[in-house]
């Protein structure tokens, strides 16, 4: 261990407790090193990992209005992530540059692969690939925030109820925010119609990004749609949960837990051209014409470049 990781060991009192936490330590680095990282960086990993539960027994951390807890996503949350990104479905990014440095941006998404798996590897994407590791903060359904647990993780994690006023307060404080305008008929549809982008509603987002005069840029995932195809539906299972769809995949529930590992699949994950929606001005959310014709242009740029991305993956394995 590097003398950083045992100044922080130091910090921890001895005796069992200072034993325990030696010992996840060591349980770290072999983590890190399992993912590739070399011993400089895997020293870096385990020490600031350290630092972050000392702090959090002490109750020296900060939460923002909506939940969002910044550390425990960049020290917990996006790490647990990684290994599926980079050796699973090995994601390949292209045109982070389109997403600004600073400042308010609205990235708009398609939405596939029955449990939105989707949604997380973007958020891998711009905070790993960007330079100025930016975090993606994801507009989720109600349903999400209903579930038991995972409604409180995906607030902590960056997640905010998809409603227009909690849009404009995140675009307003500067963040980039992640919309999926095909909701649960983009990530729920069958295989048999992957990559067909579904409808994008009535253009809410557009109007949005329109009043907040933040760029939009189209992001297309190429991927997701082979990690749990769906080939069934059992609706009145789904109905006696209250869930939009209960998917019968390959290996779901045919093999229990296991099933919900996703196939292997090759990912590619461009973000287009941003639009600019300054020179139209915010009082264009309020023109119907205007809305409709954007909200238009991101969805045909959006299957355009699937259509593109999927000749140049081929294979999907």
């Amino acid at each position: 261990m590097n003398e950083l990781i045992r100044q922080v060991l130091a910090l921890v009192p001895t005796g069992a407790e200072g034993d325990l936490v030696e010992r996840l330590a060591g349980a770290m680095h072999a983590a890190a090193d399992l993912v590739g990282l070399d011993g400089e960086a895997a020293d870096r990993v385990v020490a600031a990992t350290l630092a972050f539960l000392r702090r959090r027994l002490e109750g020296d951390y900060d939460i923002d209005e909506f939940g969002f807890d910044r550390e425990f996503t960049e020290i917990v949350y996006l790490p647990v992530l990684r290994p599926l990104y980079r050796r699973w479905f090995r994601v390949d990014v292209r045109g982070i540059e389109n997403i600004p440095a600073e400042g308010g941006a609205l990235v708009v998404s398609n939405h596939s692969g029955t449990i939105p798996v989707d949604t997380l590897m973007t958020a891998v994407a711009i905070h790993d690939a960007h330079p100025a590791h930016r975090f993606l903060r994801p507009l989720g359904a109600d349903l999400v925030f209903g579930m038991p647990l995972v409604g409180e993780f995906a607030r902590r994690t960056g997640t905010t109820l998809a409603s227009q006023d909690d849009a404009a307060r995140l675009l307003a404080a500067g963040e980039a925010v992640g919309v999926w305008p095909e909701g649960f008929k983009g990530v729920g549809k069958p295989y048999s119609e992957r990559y067909r982008l579904q409808r994008f509603g009535r253009g809410g987002f557009v109007a949005t990004a329109l009043r907040a005069e933040v760029p939009i840029i189209p992001c297309s995932v190429v991927g997701a749609e082979e990690a749990y195809p769906r080939i069934a539906d059992l609706s009145s299972i789904a109905r006696l949960f209250g869930l939009p769809y209960f998917p019968v995949t390959p290996t779901w529930p045919l093999l229990g837990p296991l099933g919900l590992v996703p196939l292997p699949s090759k990912w590619i994950i461009e973000f287009g051209t941003p639009i600019d929606t300054r020179a139209l001005g915010p009082e264009a959310a309020d023109d119907p014409l205007t809305v409709f014709h954007l909200t238009d242009e991101v969805r045909a740029t959006i299957q355009r470049t699937l259509h593109a991305l999927l000749v140049v993956r081929g294979s999907p394995l």
